[in-house]
């Protein structure tokens, strides 16, 4: 459409297209008429003249049958020249943009006239028009201004895209004489060619509720799901078929859904909006043996965190504020390892990583700005609250409005981390930098409000940062220079909360509000044209700031919220309790429990996800 409409604005001799406003202008005049007239066709004349000395831009030049091209970067399978918030695919010509913005001025100029009053005398008839004319040029001043500054900020903070690194037909051939065929898959899963043919694969039906986890299996063979209808589903996504589904055992949307490393795929770790810390059991005739209760908070566990080499050790944090270390060779797995606080006041946690190199650090984010680093062997909660570092965009450490972190996770090889604010952008931060640090890296475009989402790292080096938006999509950012690489409809329901890359293959699996599960794969014929992201990027930010605005009424949903789940918990509570004594399922308990904690004035359960 781009290219189709900046074609339209321009005549068969490479002149420019004389403006219609101008003839009707000076249809009043005669005089005025003819040397406009005449001035046109001088001016045409000239740009004539100065054609026949230009190529004309889009002329293709004919091959003499035989001839080879010049090969060029073909192989590489990428556009990278494409993808910026001026690419080829979003690429407006300025007629085209110029005729958009006249019906729409001229839509806003009709409805003010037909709201005018139709009394009054001629003279101050006249005086009126001329005052809503004054007040229509302020107001359209004002919307360029503002589509202007809205450009500008999309566009700072960007970098070039690289040239690509990998090419395809080299590599193919390399890998047939066995030259470096150990970095093949490697390589291609980094591609940014590949990234840009990514398209919808085939789906996963069997959840009657939003699914909120998705993990693949160390080996990459067997996909788990979790979901707010309380049950858990092991697939063979391949075949596209659920192996194995069981009750999680939870009360209450779960959240997290994990495979233990080294465990030969037969432990699950699982945590939920109830708080409970479960373990699943599962054996090799696709079965659940049993789950167990390992650890409570008193509030929400969004997250586990995985320590990469262990089977049976990982840790957990919930709303409570609570950070639980909990080894399963142990009688009482749980062990209370920190209470998240900023001074004397909790911070609820919605996120938790383990540094995959460096696995004594662990990194947490909740209902303030600040990341924080802990040293599982250093945690003195008398000096500095136990923090080793805390890192904070520098324009958030003393922002009014509340900015919470829904999502963080370290990359591959542990120096860098990157995080996902409600409301705002995604941040990457030097993980090896000092306390208080600012950004490295800001990513831009999508929108972080109706639930807990999450982001990741896509790419066995880190290459790619990718994460959900409320507007239904699938952004993908080259994480080096910030610009979108992929965009993508990724949820018919609205809203995409879980990414997960798999660990060896080029493709993710993705979910949302849907009850299924999305499968994506490198199969598009074409590179990716990125049709309308940047309207969609501008609306996210639109409607971003509107919320700031008038940022009170998420104090109002929260509310609402607490009090709905106090009071669907207060019935059943005795029942409940009964259940647990009644139980087949073990239960082990903590004297560290967070049942025993004071939740405080800071308790207030997240919007539901």
């Amino acid at each position: 459409m781009a290219e189709a409409d900046g074609k339209s604005s321009v005549l068969n001799d490479g002149s420019e297209e004389p403006d219609p406003g101008e003839d009707q202008r000076g249809e009043g005049d005669a005089s005025a008429a003819t040397e406009g007239h005449s001035g046109s066709q001088a001016a045409l004349r000239e740009a004539g003249e100065e054609a026949k000395d230009k190529p004309m831009p889009d002329a293709k030049v004919a091959r003499v049958p035989g001839e080879e091209e010049e090969e060029e970067d073909t192989d590489s399978m990428d556009g990278s020249g494409l993808y910026s918030l001026t690419e080829e695919g979003e690429r407006e010509s300025e007629g085209g943009r110029r005729e958009r913005v006249n019906e729409r001025d001229a839509g806003k100029r009709a409805a003010r006239k037909r709201n005018r009053p139709s009394g009054g005398t001629a003279h101050h008839s006249s005086s009126s028009d001329e005052d809503d004319d004054d007040e229509e040029e302020e107001e359209d001043q004002e919307e360029e201004e503002d589509e202007q500054a809205m450009d500008a900020w999309l566009g700072a903070e960007l970098r070039d895209l690289s040239g690509p690194s990998w090419r395809a037909v080299p590599s193919l051939k390399s890998r047939e004489i066995g030259r470096d065929s150990h970095q093949f898959v490697r390589r291609v899963c980094g591609a940014r060619g590949l990234v840009q043919r990514l398209e919808l694969q085939g789906r996963l039906e069997r959840h009657t509720g939003c699914v909120n986890t998705l993990h693949f299996n160390p080996s990459g063979t067997r996909l788990a799901s979790g979901s707010d209808d309380l049950r858990v589903v092991v697939w063979d996504w391949a075949r596209r078929r659920a192996e194995l589904e069981f009750d999680s055992g939870h009360k209450s949307n779960v959240f997290q859904a994990k495979f233990l490393p080294h465990s030969g795929d037969s432990t699950l770790a699982m945590c939920a909006r109830d708080g409970q810390i479960r373990v699943a059991e599962l054996s090799a005739t696709q079965r659940c043996k049993n789950t167990k209760r390992v650890a409570q908070h008193k509030g929400a566990a969004h997250k586990l965190a995985l320590e990469p080499d262990s089977p049976c050790s990982f840790l957990s944090a919930g709303e409570d504020a609570i950070v639980f270390a909990i080894d399963l060779r142990l009688d009482r797995p749980a062990n209370k390892l920190v209470v998240v606080k900023e001074g004397d006041k909790k911070v609820g946690l919605y996120t938790i990583f383990v540094n995959p190199v460096n696995t004594h650090h662990f990194a947490v984010g909740g209902r303030d700005q600040y990341v924080r680093i802990y040293d599982q062997r250093k945690i003195n909660e008398n000096e500095n609250n136990g923090v080793l570092k805390k890192f904070c965009p520098s324009h958030l450490v003393s922002s009014e409005s509340k900015t919470n972190i829904t999502c963080l996770v370290y990359s591959h090889d542990g120096t860098e981390l990157l995080t996902s604010y409600n409301d705002e952008d995604i941040y990457l931060f030097d993980s090896s930098h000092s306390d208080g640090a600012d950004y490295r890296r800001r990513y831009k475009g999508h929108r972080n409000n109706a639930t807990v989402k999450g982001v990741n790292f896509y790419g066995p080096s880190s290459e790619f940062v990718i994460s959900g938006s409320d507007c239904g999509h699938i952004y993908l950012w080259d994480k080096v220079s910030a610009r979108i690489v992929q965009f993508m409809e990724g949820d018919r329901g609205g809203v995409v909360n879980c990414l997960e890359p798999h660990p060896h293959l080029p493709g993710l699996a993705t979910s949302g509000l849907d009850h299924d599960v999305k499968l994506w794969s490198p199969t598009a014929e074409n590179l990716t044209g990125l049709k309308g992201l940047k309207d969609v990027m501008k609306k996210n930010k639109r409607e971003r700031d509107e919320d700031s605005v008038r940022h009170g009424d998420q104090y109002d949903t929260q509310l609402l919220w607490f009090l709905m789940r106090h009071m669907r918990n207060r019935r059943p509570q005795r029942t409940r309790r009964e259940g647990a004594e009644g139980d087949t399922d073990e239960s082990w308990s903590s004297p560290d429990s967070s049942d025993e904690e004071d939740g405080g004035p800071d308790h207030v359960q997240c919007m539901s996800s």
